[in-house]
């Protein structure tokens, strides 16, 4: 059995001994539970550490949340009669009033391997903020499920949002633990840091490739419902910059996408024709879907699944950043004029265009846009960004 963080720190009584007579805090969310599926919260509190607050991230800290700039608020928690304060509500950063709660706070999030995913910027506002009130922030690490490929463009200097902490790629390769190792490092912040490390994680192996198979999977959010979309996302995510559905209102978002006017079977011969090797490791599938909310509700979309699963699935050839590029390219190809990118304020940026927002620069969106640019010249951009990161983690790898 892989143990996570919490599991080692609730079983390990000389892991505690530092907590002991300390104000302790925890950053959490429905995915944080041992491994008996109690959440943290509550294993902590029974465990006899002395809680006295609670943090939520983007979708609450119990994942009240659906969609993405929907807020939560500050409540008290009913069983534990704690504060829990929202870092996806009127602030983003932690205030001074909630970092004067605790001495020591506790990260147990599950992350998805992307830097999009916001609960990474989360664990940097926290970081900056413990740097700043003398705080010591503690780690609880978890896998990254989409295990150690590293895919995408770095984000560029001035791009950096919500939705992109620093200069990382798409896919980073790194755990929650060994992410904030890096932003340490990198920020230069003045901060007691510590994680507290898994037992037993096998990034490599076989058949989980980053996710323990004897592990019970919970949405860390309320559209990532299993360990295909955490494969798919690093490419799927790029699906809230377009005007297309990423399946949002079906029961398998971020594995699909669709519209109603779009002929799957000729957009994936289009794919198959410009970049067969970008395929490799995956099966796609033409689909038919009706979205229940979101992006054409209630009409029929036809469209694409991409199955990084089964026999199928292969860890070092599937490139899920590279697919999901190729299908805007195989639509921009075949229906020009098509209005592919969405026009609307995402995560609170409201002056730059989603797609260049959530790839940290425009370059990902002229590639696609410009009819003389080839798959190569994605790949000329893309490999050396890749490769200075492999090179640049190396420093921070845990496991």
């Amino acid at each position: 059995m892989t143990l996570f963080g919490i599991d080692r720190l609730l079983a390990e009584p000389e892991l505690r001994r530092p907590l002991e007579g300390k104000r302790v805090a925890i950053l959490a969310h429905p995915a944080s539970v041992t491994h008996d599926l109690t959440h943290s919260v509550d294993a902590l509190a029974a465990a006899g550490l002395k809680l006295s607050s609670a943090f939520g991230p983007q979708h609450g800290l119990r994942g009240d949340k659906q969609d993405n700039m929907v807020e939560s608020d500050d409540f008290t928690d009913p069983v534990h009669q704690i504060p829990v304060f929202s870092l996806y509500g009127e602030v983003r950063r932690p205030t001074g009033q909630s970092m004067g709660t605790f001495d020591i706070i506790l990260i147990d999030l599950q992350d998805l391997g992307c830097r999009i995913y916001t609960f990474i910027t989360t664990l940097l506002y926290v970081l900056e903020a413990a740097a700043e009130h003398g705080k010591s922030v503690w780690v609880l690490d978890r896998p990254n499920p989409a295990g150690r490929p590293i895919e995408g463009l770095t984000l560029r200097p001035g791009w950096e949002s919500f939705v992109g902490a620093g200069p990382i790629p798409m896919r980073h390769g790194l755990t929650l633990g060994e992410l904030g190792k890096w932003f340490v490092d990198h920020f230069k912040l003045d901060v007691d840091y510590r994680v507290i490390e898994m037992e037993g994680w096998q990034p490599d192996a076989a058949h989980g490739f980053g996710w323990p198979p004897e592990r019970v999977w919970i949405n860390p959010s309320p559209n990532a419902a299993n360990l295909n979309m955490a494969r798919a996302y690093a490419g799927t995510v790029m699906l809230e910059g377009t005007t297309l559905s990423e399946g949002r209102g079906t029961t398998r978002p971020l594995e699909l996408f669709g519209a109603p006017d779009l002929e799957p079977l000729k957009i994936m011969a289009e794919m198959e024709r410009l970049a067969p090797e970008w395929l490799a490791g995956c099966k796609l599938r033409d689909v038919t879907f009706q979205p229940t909310f979101h992006k054409h509700v209630g009409e029929m979309c036809r469209g694409v699944f991409i199955h990084a699963e089964g026999s199928f699935y292969d860890h070092k050839a599937f490139r899920p950043w590279r697919l999901q590029s190729l299908a805007f390219k195989a639509i921009r190809r075949l229906y020009p004029d098509y209005p592919l990118w969405r026009d609307f304020p995402y995560e609170y940026v409201f002056d730059k265009l989603a797609i260049d927002v959530i790839n940290g620069s425009p370059l990902l969106r002229e590639w696609v846009d410009d009819p003389n640019a080839a798959p190569g010249d994605l790949e000329a951009m893309t490999v050396p960004d890749e490769q200075a990161w492999d090179e640049e983690r190396r420093a921070f790898l845990h496991y």
